[in-house]
Formats: structure tokens, C-alpha cells, sequence
């Protein structure tokens, strides 16, 4: 019975244990499967963080080859702008090659034509005179050499009259072939470059959003408006004109200045004496990168290089200064483009040409800080500057205030008269205009017979219609000529005024 307890004990025992031994496995397997299914779902993070990694690199590269593809591409087309332009000069340039050639081929074929009919005269000239000797000899009986002497005599008289003739008429068709190629190349060069000029007043007018932003910008008892006049040296003038604030300097880079760092403090909106001091000094400095890049931009629009950083900053400074509302920096880049190109015309160095009326007007720019004219003053910092002496006499004696020394001199001067004289080039106030035409009219109105006077085409024309009763038609004439002589020795006027003097008869009848 002990023995029967026993076995069913121990199978009890071994049958429980086994329980527990397959509940101990099964957990163990749970945990395993746990264990491989999150090591499953880390190494699938891992695999994807790797792939994203991956793709951004990939698109990192991408952009970055991008880039320099663009760059390359952008360089390249530089260098094909670069090309078509060298490559349009090359062709105006043989053009104008031809043009010369075949200029000269005409002049040599005239002075072919007059050296054969010169040949042909002298001809006739010695079978004239071996006529008249024979004459002579029948006629005076004298000896041969008394008649030699004779005739030596005579003809040197007639060949000094001929010669002399022959050498008016040579001058003055050279004379006038030389106007004619003179206005030729400067026509030429001021249509290529002609550019248009502005000009600013000394106000600028800034928008405001509302009246209370006005009151913001006076500030407290006018502590505002006083701290933004002393720190920006302008003139901030608040009125009753709505939506506007105006500022006034004749220094138009402070009044720039001022007019954006107003603009800034509106558009932030908070207006105190410290703020007002950080945003100008801002503007400043902004200010100053703009001029330099404007100097550097100009630079390279005159093909001009190797400038002192001063002198680009000052050449930048012209962009803000106008002569007779001619943009100073526009019109010193179209000086040195038509330097350059009269003095390739004539077979001088085209480079240093440009060079020379590009910097010519740079006294302008200093011209408020150091004493004497502009011409001085930039002759001055030109030689301070290390330029080359044709370029300092450029600056000096461009407006003839000293004899030219080298002749880019004049050619500055010249290219200087064109681009300030070209019709558009420096505009002319309404008040001075209407007063130039009715001087006009007035001086043309004083004349007897005078019906009426019209001035057209901007004052340079000036059309008189006089009584036929009174006037015929050489007095018309002469009224003509005596009206322009009276214009030219009166009045002050830009090129030339044309008068026409018209004069009509008519004939009225009734057939009733």
C-alpha cells in the first residue's frame, strides 16, 4: 500500500513538475518571440532611419550639383554675352573699316581723275606757248632768249594765278570734307551712347499710413523730430497735407539716407531718439555699400578698371549729384564712351580715353569738402590717387580753364559738350521754357509788318507772318536774315533757331 502511495506520489510530483517545465518553456518562448519581434521592429527603425539619412544626402548632393550647375551655366552665358558683344563690335568696327576703304578708294580715284586733267591742262599749257613763241618770234622779231625770258615771265604769272586758285579750291573742299567726317563721328557717337538722364529735386515725400502716425514721428514736446534732424542733418517738415511727411537737404545722400531710415522707423513702428540713432546708423551703413556698388557697377559699364576703393566711392556719390538736371554719374559714363570711341577713330588709345571722361567730373563729388572748382578739386584727388597724368590733365582742363598739354584733354572736352548739349540730355524748367518762347515771339513781334510770330519745335523754330501790303518779298527777306541776326546778338539759346519769314497774297472775288 506504502508502495502504491509511493508511485502515485511520484507521478503526481513528475506530472506536476512537467507542468511547470512546459509553463517555464512557454514563457521562455513568449519572451524569445518578444525579443526577435522588437529586435525585428529596431532593426526596421534602424533600416529606415538609414534610408532617410540616405535620401537626405542624396538630395543634399543634388541641390548642391544643382547649384553648381547653375553657376556654371550662369558663368557660361556671361561668357556668351561677353562673346556676342566683343563679336558686335568686332562687326561695327569692320563696317566702319569698309566705310574708310572705300573712302579712300573714292578720294584716290577724285585725285586720279584731277591729276590726269592737271596732265591734260599742262599739255595744252606747253603747245600754247610753243604757239605763241612762234608767233612772238614773227611778230617782234627778237632774239630766242629775249623771247624765252618773256614767256618764262608770263607763265610763272599765270601758273602762280592757277596755282593759287587750285589751292583755294583744295582747302576749302578739305575744310569741308573734315566738318562733314567731324560731325560724322560725333553724331555717330552720341546716337550709340545716348542714354537717358534724371533728375531729383530737394524734397523727398515720404507716405504715412495715418494722421497719428505724425504725431508718432514729432514725438513727445518734438523730441522725436528734433533727435531725427540732428542725427540725419535733414529737415523733416510735417504739415497739414494728409499721408505725407516731407524731407529736405540739399545733400541728396543724407536726404536718402533719411528718407529710407523714415520709411524704417514707420514700417517698425517703434519711434524714440535711441531707435532713431540705430535705424540711421543702419541706413548709413547700407548707404555706403550702395554707393560702392553703384561706383563698381559704373566701373564696369565705362570698361574702366584698377580704380582706387576711394575713388569708387566717389564716382558712386555722383549718382546722387545732378548738373542742370543731368544725372552727374550718367552723363560721365556716356563722356567716357564717346571719348573712347572718337579717340579709336583717330587711331589713339581708346582704354586710357575712357579712363579720362569717365573720371573728369569726379571733383563734383568733393567738391562740398575741399576748396576750388570741381575741376581742381578732382585733379587733386586724381594725382592723390595715383592716376596717370593724362587722366589728372583730363580733370583740369576739361571746361579750358588751362592749355590742353595732351590731347585726350580735348577729347574730353569735346565728348563732354556732346553729351551735355545732345537734344534731352539737360531739361529745361517749365518757367524758363514758356519765358524763351515769348522772348522769342517778342523779339520777332518788334520788327515792322511783323502779323504774328509763332515759336515751335521747342524754341528752335520761330515761324513770322508779315502783312503782304507792307512787306514785299525782298524786304522779306532781308527781315529774315535781320530777325536771326537779332535772336543771335539778344537772346541765350541751346544749338540754333531756325526763322522762316512767311509772306501771302490773296485774291478775293464774288461772282454774283
Amino acid at each position: 500500500m506504502e508502495y502504491l502511495i509511493g508511485i502515485v506520489a511520484l507521478a503526481v510530483g513528475g506530472g506536476v513538475g512537467f507542468y511547470f517545465d512546459r509553463m517555464r518553456m512557454g514563457a521562455a518562448f513568449k519572451d524569445r518571440d518578444q525579443i526577435v519581434e522588437q529586435a525585428r521592429r529596431d532593426a526596421e527603425n534602424i533600416r529606415r532611419d538609414e534610408e532617410l539619412k540616405s535620401r537626405e544626402e542624396l538630395l543634399k548632393r543634388r541641390e548642391e550639383l544643382e547649384g553648381s550647375l547653375k553657376t556654371l551655366r550662369d558663368e557660361v552665358h556671361q561668357q556668351q554675352r561677353e562673346l556676342d558683344r566683343r563679336e558686335m563690335t568686332l562687326n561695327e568696327r569692320d563696317s566702319e573699316y569698309k566705310k574708310r576703304e572705300k573712302l579712300v578708294e573714292s578720294q584716290q580715284q577724285k585725285l586720279a581723275a584731277k591729276t590726269k586733267s592737271v596732265e591734260t591742262k599742262e599739255k595744252e599749257l606747253d603747245r600754247m606757248i610753243a604757239d605763241e613763241q612762234q608767233q612772238l618770234f614773227k611778230i617782234s622779231g627778237m632774239n630766242q632768249d629775249d623771247a624765252r625770258v618773256m614767256v618764262l615771265e608770263r607763265l610763272e604769272r599765270t601758273l602762280k594765278d592757277e596755282a593759287g586758285a587750285l589751292v583755294l579750291k583744295f582747302e576749302g573742299e578739305i575744310k569741308q570734307r573734315q566738318e562733314e567726317l567731324s560731325r560724322e563721328i560725333l553724331g555717330m557717337a552720341m546716337q550709340r551712347i545716348a542714354s537717358v538722364h534724371t533728375s531729383e529735386m530737394t524734397v523727398s515725400t515720404v507716405d504715412i499710413p495715418s494722421d497719428e502716425m505724425k504725431g508718432r514721428i514729432i514725438g513727445r514736446e518734438g523730441r522725436n523730430i528734433r533727435a531725427f534732424e540732428k542725427i540725419a542733418g535733414v529737415d523733416v517738415i510735417v504739415d497739414d497735407t494728409p499721408g505725407v511727411v516731407v524731407v529736405s537737404a540739399f545733400d541728396k545722400v543724407r536726404r536718402e539716407v533719411a528718407r529710407l531710415s523714415l520709411v524704417k522707423l514707420i514700417e517698425d513702428g517703434r519711434i524714440h531718439p535711441t531707435r532713431i540713432e540705430e535705424i540711421v546708423n543702419e541706413t548709413q551703413a547700407e548707404m555706403d555699400a550702395f554707393i560702392r556698388r553703384t561706383g563698381q557697377e559704373a566701373c564696369h559699364e565705362a570698361h574702366v578698371i584698377g580704380m582706387h576703393d576711394k575713388l569708387i566711392d566717389l564716382m558712386g556719390r555722383l549718382h546722387f549729384r545732378t548738373s542742370y538736371s543731368q544725372n552727374v554719374l550718367r552723363h560721365s559714363i556716356e563722356v567716357a564712351h564717346i571719348a573712347g570711341l572718337l579717340a579709336e577713330q583717330i587711331g589713339l588709345d581708346g582704354t586710357l580715353a575712357r579712363r579720362c571722361g569717365f573720371l573728369h567730373d569726379i571733383g563734383k563729388a568733393a567738391d562740398h569738402e575741399m576748396e576750388g572748382g570741381h575741376p581742381a578739386v578732382g585733379a587733386e584727388l586724381l594725382k592723390r590717387y595715383g592716376e596717370r597724368e593724362e587722366v589728372v590733365h583730363a580733370a583740369a582742363g576739361h571746361h579750358d580753364d588751362i592749355r590742353p598739354e595732351f590731347i585726350y584733354t580735348v577729347l574730353v572736352a569735346t565728348a563732354d559738350a556732346a553729351s551735355a548739349s545732345r537734344p534731352g540730355a539737360r531739361r529745361e524748367n517749365l518757367e524758363r521754357y514758356v519765358k524763351r518762347l515769348e522772348e522769342l515771339e517778342a523779339v520777332a513781334c518788334g520788327f515792322p509788318g511783323v502779323e504774328q510770330a509763332y515759336a515751335v519745335q521747342a524754341g528752335r523754330e520761330i515761324r513770322i507772318i508779315v502783312n503782304s501790303d507792307q512787306v514785299n518779298d525782298p524786304e522779306a527777306a532781308k527781315m529774315c536774315r535781320e530777325i536771326a541776326l537779332q535772336i543771335e546778338q539778344t537772346l541765350t539759346y541751346p544749338g540754333e533757331v531756325k526763322v522762316v519769314v512767311m509772306r501771302e497774297t490773296r485774291s478775293i472775288e464774288f461772282a454774283r
